[in-house]
Parts: C-alpha cells; structure tokens; sequence
C-alpha cells in the first residue's frame, strides 16, 4: 500500500513549530473535540473482525487506477537526507520498500547510490506497472537493473521466501532469543557465510533496510502489530527500518468529520482508503513491541502555505528509524 504524500513534505525541514502548542490548540477548540473522545462503537468493532482482508487492498487498488498516470506522488528526494545511510551503505546493499507506489520513493534512492538494490512491494499489480514505466524512463545506466518490483499484500500474506526463507527467519528468532557473549562472534561469522551461501539456492538472505514512508498509516490498527513483526523477520540482524508517516493532529486528521471515524485516531474516506494518524508513543510501542531499538523518533513539524488560496497549513509527520538487534 502507499498512500497520498502531500509535495510539501519533500523540503527538509521540521521544526516550523512545536508540536506541543498545536497539541494545546487543538484541545483547546471545541469544534474539533470529535477528533479527541473515545472510539466506543462495539457494532463497528465487531464489523471491522469479519471484514474480508482484501478490502482495504481493494480500495488502494482502485485508488491506483484512478491515478495511475504517475502525475500524483512527487519524487521523495528528502528522503536521502533524512536517512543518509542510504546514500553511504556498502556494495550490494539490499533495500526493502514496502508500498512503493509508482516509484517515487524507489527512484531518488537508486538515483542517489548506485551500489544499493531495491525491493519494492505493492497491494496494487497496475501501480507496479507505472513504477517499472517510471524508473525505466530515467536514462541512467544499469539502475533499472537494481530495482525489484514484486505484488504483495504484505499485512495480509506476508513476504514471500524468496525474500527470507524459513531457515532464515527461524535462525534470526533463535539468535534473538540467545544472549550473545564476545565469544559467539565467530559463530555468527559462520552463520553469516552460510545465509550467503544459501542466497542463491533458496533466497536473497534478508535486507539490510526496509522503507515504510506513508504506508503504516493505511494498515488497519490491528493488523499493524503483524506487519511490523513481518518486517522484522526479513531485516537482517543490526538492519535498519526507516519510517515516516501522518503524526497525531496533521492538517488532513483535523479535516476529517465525525462520520469517517472508523476507530480511535483512524478514519476512512468516501473512496474506501483509510488513514491512521501515530504518536510518537504509538510508534515506540508498535516498534518496540515488535522487538526493534529506537534509534531515532520525533514529530516533524512544517508549516507551509497555499499560496492560492492564501492558508497556512500545519503539516505534522513522525519521522522514526528503527534497528534490529545483532
């Protein structure tokens, strides 16, 4: 899944405000306490556990078709500042997107080190389409060759194999539960040459980093925890998972009416799409949960302008980067 990415999020910059006064603000005016009370709809919750899976899949897929000229996304190039370690990380590096939409994550990425590979998964098999029309067009040697796209449901099926077998995924659970002394580093050297070994036969051996930008917040909250947990065990042990996705009281949350509630600071709109806006202490315990180290984790605050119409918009977004343990 990839969802609507607004063009002012690709300028570097986030503090334009505290988002601790817009907290204030928005408390602090009743037209918007809707957006605060409780979810308490037992008849929507009870709905919502019988909803076949593929129904969110479908209303991104039919989202994809109505735009899928390409003209919608922006290329994210702010993306290789934010996280840097995709411009520095070694030959043959392996990145994960999850969502890539027609590419406009992917492509600044491939643009910006040639030495990394990118994989990249969506729910919607015509928006891959335009992603390999979109990387194809660029005219830059060798980086389509880099570039992966596969169709996948990821919170639904999970990934396939061929991205992390069962033998990698169950040896990562293993090391994870042991505790590792300074003398275990050779035998996770031997471990390490056998995955490699194997990558050829059985998969690639896991990723060295997965993207998840605007995709988590189109997931239902209740399948989140599975998704990310999904994540985890294709990431190779000290791998990176970088995030960035709608924060608590964004402009778009606070245009939403009563009716497109759909749970606790989670909406739905008229085309079947739906969006949750995080926390940071949503973020941290979904993350944590799921067994990844905080490495980084804020609001990013920007305030910019329509300039036809002459309105300040307040944008909020969480920026987060997560590692696996070795």
């Amino acid at each position: 899944m990839s969802v609507r990415v607004p063009a002012e999020a690709e300028e570097y910059h986030s503090k334009d405000f505290e988002w601790e006064t817009l907290k204030q603000q928005i408390e602090d005016d009743l037209s918007l306490q809707h957006h605060l009370l409780p979810f308490h709809s037992l008849q929507q919750q009870e709905e919502e556990k019988v909803e076949e899976p593929e129904k969110d899949s479908d209303a991104w897929k039919k989202f994809h078709s109505r735009h899928s000229s390409g003209k919608f996304f922006k290329e994210r190039r702010y993306l290789l500042k934010e996280f840097p370690e995709l411009v520095s990380c070694g030959e043959s590096s392996k990145l994960l997107e999850v969502g890539c939409g027609n590419g406009s994550t992917a492509l600044p990425i491939l643009r910006g080190n040639e030495n990394i590979n990118v994989y990249a998964c969506d729910c919607s098999s015509e928006i891959l389409e335009r992603a390999k029309e979109f990387v194809g067009a660029v005219d830059v040697a060798l980086l389509k060759v880099r570039f992966h796209p596969f169709h996948c449901d990821f919170c639904s099926t999970g990934f396939p194999e061929w991205l992390a077998c069962d033998y990698c995924r169950e040896s990562c659970l293993q090391k994870q539960r042991d505790c590792l002394s300074v003398s275990d580093v050779k035998e996770i050297d031997r471990l390490n040459l056998m995955s490699l070994s194997r990558e050829s036969s059985c998969c690639i051996g896991r990723v060295d980093f997965i993207t998840l930008i605007f995709t988590l917040s189109a997931v239902p909250l209740q399948k989140m925890p599975t998704a990310i947990k999904e994540c985890y065990s294709v990431l190779k042990p000290g791998g990176l998972l970088f995030f960035r996705d709608y924060g608590l009281y964004d402009m778009t949350m606070l245009r939403f009416n009563p009716e497109q509630r759909v749970g606790f600071r989670e909406y739905m709109r008229s085309d079947g799409t739906r969006s949750y806006f995080f926390s940071i202490d949503t973020v941290r315990n979904l993350f944590l949960g799921a067994g990844f180290i905080e490495v980084e984790l804020e609001y990013c605050c920007v305030k910019s302008v329509n300039r036809r119409k002459g309105k300040s918009m307040e944008r909020v977004w969480v920026h987060g980067k997560f590692q696996k343990p070795f």
